[in-house]
């Protein structure tokens, strides 16, 4: 292993005793801050703000990697761990110099408490002998100038700590040399005075020794006003008198000292990220440093206090608490050492002038103690630097509405709002649990309005506190308000509106515009695309990384696209868009929106026309703006589709929302309809249905009769997949009947082709035809005819024509070969596949079903496979490989029941019901098929009635209940059509099962 050096040019010596360096001033930066810090973990960004101060590369990740490999590759033995926070160089203490000196001068301190001058002395010139001249000297890294000056304040108090053991050994003859030179360096230093003045009237020269006063008293009061302090006082009285100086009268102790407030008595949860801080904090090494960071209201200051209290035992000279006022008028920096020093019993002219003097009296208070400083409500980096204690056993913990970047070698802690659970502790608190639990539904509506942000919660908490009567129902109300939620949010002198405000006061009035600019848009988690769209300045990366900093805009991250997430609190954009509706008019907001909501909708097209097209609705392409987006993002951000639409989908289901609101609802139709080819898809029913019932809400009330009906339609299409062939049906014929009148014929031939399958699935094969064969000829597109071929199709087999039907499958098979499509392809196979088997074609019919199953594989259509493998399970059955038959049952029911696609998954739970039987376990199959029979009754779906009630007859034959067997068969008998080869094939195949399986 190499042995390092940092106190003074960087070096590296091998065990030969050759010295070398690290190649290229990033391989030699890295390598510094690592040694600076050895054994600690350095995060990421104080390395990356360490090797590029100004503009890190794009690479800077793969860059920072490369230099750490180089590093381990050129030096053999070098430790250097990667962990969750950053980079740890693990390193000996003999191995570094800065280690072996902090280890000799803690041994010196020890041998000098110990009451042995002698060997603390020798300790600490081992200690001392380490130094090779200023620290890193020749390698300037502005990160690293505190790290510098604080080794530089540890050098000069192991020099005096040295001097005071050789004086208390006698040997002051050879001192005053080696004084003389450290104090022409540091002329203010009190210390060194008063220990040069020892020496000199102890070697007999007490004219010498008051000179040493008169320069030190000029220079202090013409450099800084003040006298010097009480121990050189002590000192010149001592030579005056001719007496050899003496220690000083024992002090009123000061330590141990706790400036701590109250802790908090009804703090709720926070419990992970008091035991990180204090994981942090009281590890015992260094000086650690940990900035507590989070938007107004987190709950940082009751956070530091609540963990200051859990660490007194680890630090116990003590704790500092500093109020620094930093979001509203920062303190002075004079002002606040002032009153530390005062606080450790620094008084009077003791005190210095200069801001730097002071600092200096402040750490060496603090020297050797186990302190815990805590600075509340920081303004920057600059405001906390002076603060830091320089010696180890001290730590800091720090608070800030801005994350303090430039502070060198901080670990930071982002605050966010509290958990549900957590919100609903914290109100129960306040406001009683017996009340809270009674009215558990209102009191989540209070905590969501809150945004579970402590300080919002506080106050409402509070206010319930003092009106017991006051419904929480009634509360919840006014603040789910938007207009007047920060209104309801101020008791005595707490109120968010103010909180936030003086975060925002502070910005420059480029990030204050850009502020405004985002509470425009009602969503809370931002893609980077919008933020700076919303922005569209030349300065909004410069804009976006203030909001950052100051803890309005949090950075959650890169999405599965490689985008960067930007998340706001809700209360600070309802903040935002008060500030927007005082400042600016309303056709500025509406520019800035439609900018933001066309770049949404541009990019919605393009995934949109990249995905399959499933959902058996048409888009419409009239009124999509041109992309306002540059090309190479929209590349970027749709290489997959499927995944822009995934990260994105919560979004577009709330701008849906939000542009019904303003009455855009063209636009609303045209993102909804390309998002609907991502849900439909991927069977995401839920949010389809809501956004087409908003959707269609808001048409009506307009009285936009138009586009209220294809909303309509698009419901019904989610009733037809659900089963609820009746009502689909009905919702069908309305809107086909209001969109012949609106002269939409594109759209009425899908509604048409729609219901006619739906009329299959009630088994009125003769009206499905004629609907099916007029939305044909009603079809404009090549989508809507083959979706309406597949109609007839399914049509035809319910009357017995299976010729006809295998003409149409095969024209549908020829062109779907020909686009090259699998989704398109599998499904042609699949229709093509029933049309042999019912034709008699059994083992065509397999192969067919095969490709098919294998082609979908390859595709995302999910309920399309389902379909697939529903139809291989039969047309198994009916070759006799009931194995294979009953798994590809069981597979589709799988997919068909994540889908919530019920009428498959129930038609597939019934072939498995009849593969029990035929294994003897008919009583089990029993019940089953009952619980289908009441679900294919409710849906009106008669062919699949007539099959459930033909299974369910060979099961109780099976365990002898000769009535009720007879009584089922009598039922499927009425139901059946003539001709109905579908079903004639299906009842076949299905008893199939139910014979036991062959030896």
């Amino acid at each position: 292993m190499p042995r390092f050096g940092v106190l003074g040019p960087l070096t590296i010596e091998d065990p030969p005793g050759r010295r070398t360096t690290p190649r290229g001033d990033h391989q030699r930066a890295l390598l510094a801050v690592l040694l600076l810090n050895a054994n600690s973990s350095v995060p990421v960004d104080a390395l990356v703000e360490t090797l590029w101060p100004d503009t890190p590369p794009k690479s800077y990740s793969s860059n920072l990697h490369t230099y750490v490999s180089r590093l381990r590759a050129r030096f053999a033995g070098l430790e250097i761990e990667r962990d969750p926070h950053g980079y740890r160089l693990v390193v000996a203490p003999a191995d570094l110099d800065l280690l072996s000196f902090r280890e000799a001068a803690a041994a010196g301190k020890a041998a000098a408490r110990a009451g042995d001058p002698a060997s603390a002395a020798g300790h600490y010139r081992r200690a001392l002998a380490e130094w090779r001249g200023p620290v890193l000297s020749g390698l300037h890294i502005p990160r690293l100038d505190a790290d510098v000056a604080r080794l530089e304040s540890e050098r000069l108090a192991a020099f005096e700590d040295c001097v005071d053991a050789e004086l208390s050994d006698g040997r002051h003859g050879e001192l005053t040399g080696e004084l003389q030179a450290m104090i022409t360096e540091h002329p203010l230093r009190e210390r060194l005075a008063a220990q040069l003045m020892i020496a000199l009237h102890r070697a007999g020269r007490q004219a010498d020794s008051l000179a040493v006063h008169r320069e030190l008293r000029a220079t202090l009061v013409e450099e800084l006003g003040v006298e010097p302090g009480a121990e050189v006082r002590r000192v010149h009285a001592a030579v005056l008198r001719g007496e050899d100086p003496v220690p000083a009268a024992k002090a009123t102790p000061i330590f141990p000292i706790c400036q701590l407030p109250p802790d908090i008595a009804d703090l709720a949860g926070r419990e992970s990220e008091i035991a990180k801080l204090s994981g942090l904090l009281g590890d015992g090494t260094g000086v650690p440093v940990a900035v507590v960071t989070g938007e107004p209201g987190a709950g940082k200051s009751t956070l530091a206090v609540a963990t200051a209290h859990r660490l007194r035992r680890s630090f116990p000279d003590g704790q500092l608490f500093v109020p620094l006022a930093g979001a509203s008028d920062p303190r002075d920096l004079s002002d606040v050492l002032g009153d530390l020093l005062r606080a450790l019993g620094v008084t009077g002219p003791a005190i210095p002038d200069d801001v730097e003097a002071r600092a200096a009296v402040y750490r060496g208070r603090l020297a050797d103690r186990r302190v815990l400083v805590v600075l509340d409500d920081a303004a920057s980096p600059e405001q906390v630097r002076a603060l830091l204690p320089g010696t180890p056993g001290t730590a800091v913990l720090i608070t800030s509405r801005r994350r303090l970047s430039g502070l060198a070698g901080a670990d930071r802690l982002p605050l966010a709002p509290l958990s549900g659970a957590e919100a609903m502790t914290l109100l129960a608190r306040l406001a009683g649990p017996d009340r809270v639990g009674a009215e558990r539904a209102d009191a989540e509506r209070i905590a969501k309005a809150c945004g579970n942000l402590p300080l919002a919660l506080r106050i409402a908490g509070s206010r319930l506190a003092m009106r017991p009567g006051l419904p929480l129902g009634k509360l919840a109300g006014r603040l789910e308000d938007e207009v007047s939620r920060l209104d309801e949010l101020q008791v005595s002198d707490l109120q968010v509106r103010g909180s936030i405000a003086l975060s925002y006061q502070a910005l420059s009035p480029a990030a204050r515009r850009a502020f405004r600019l985002i509470g425009r848009c009602r969503t809370l988690d931002l893609p980077a695309w919008a933020v700076t769209t919303l922005i569209d300045d030349e300065g909004a990366d410069e804009a976006i990384d203030e909001l950052v900093e100051a803890s309005l805009l949090e950075a959650t991250g890169l999405d599965p696209t490689g985008e960067q997430r930007f998340r706001v609190h809700d209360l600070v954009r309802v903040f935002a868009t008060e500030l927007g509706r005082e400042q600016e008019t309303r056709a500025e907001r509406v520019a800035t929106v439609a900018k933001v909501s066309d770049a949404a909708l541009c990019l919605a097209d393009t995934a949109a026309r990249r995905l399959p097209r499933t959902v058996p609705m048409p888009l419409s392409d009239h009124d999509v703006p041109a992309q306002p987006l540059d090309a190479e993002l929209v590349e970027r951000l749709l290489r997959d589709p499927g995944t822009w639409f995934s990260v994105e989908r919560a979004n577009l289901v709330s701008a849906v929302s939000s542009l019904c609101a303003v009455g855009w609802r063209r636009k609303a139709l045209l993102v909804l309809e390309r998002l609907s080819a991502y849900l439909y898809l991927h069977s995401h029913y839920a949010d389809m249905r809501t956004s087409y019932e908003t959707l269609r809400d808001a048409a009506r009330e307009a009285d936009d009769r138009h586009i209220a009906v294809i909303a309509d339609a698009n419901l019904a299409v989610l009733l037809h997949v659900r089963g609820e062939y009746e009502r689909a049906a009905e919702g069908y014929r309305a809107c086909s009947k209001d969109l012949a009148e609106l002269g939409d014929l594109a759209t009425r031939a899908w509604v048409e082709t729609n219901l006619a399958h739906c009329l299959v699935g009630l088994g009125r094969a003769g009206e499905s035809l004629h609907a099916a064969t007029q939305a044909r000829e009603m079809s404009t597109v090549e989508d809507s005819g083959t979706h309406a071929r597949r109609a007839e199709s399914a049509a035809l087999h319910r009357l017995g024509k299976i010729s006809e039907a295998l003409e149409i499958d095969r024209r549908i098979l020829a062109q779907a070969r020909e686009s090259a499509d699998d989704r398109q392809l599998g499904v042609a196979l699949q229709g093509l596949s029933w049309s042999l088997m019912l034709d008699g074609r059994q083992e065509e019919a397999l192969a067919t079903i095969e490709e098919s199953v294998r082609a979908l594989r390859r595709t995302t259509a999910k309920s399309a496979l389902a379909k697939s493998l529903r139809t291989q399970g039969a047309i198994l059955a009916g070759a006799g490989r009931r194995d294979g038959a009953v798994k590809a049952y069981e597979n589709a029911r799988r997919l068909a029941g994540a889908l919530e696609e019920r009428p498959r998954e129930l038609s597939c739970t019934r072939a498995i019901a009849a593969s029990w039987i035929g294994d003897g376990r008919a009583d089990r199959a029993i019940p089953v098929l009952h619980r289908c029979l009441d679900e294919f009754r409710a849906m009106g779906g008669k062919p699949a009635t007539g099959l459930t009630l033909h299974v369910l007859r060979r099961a109780y034959e099976a365990v002898g209940e000769t009535e009720a067997a007879e009584a089922a068969g009598e039922e499927a008998k009425r139901l059946e059509v003539p001709h109905d080869a579908n079903a004639s094939t299906l009842v076949r195949l299905l008893l199939s099962l139910t014979e036991p399986a062959p030896a």
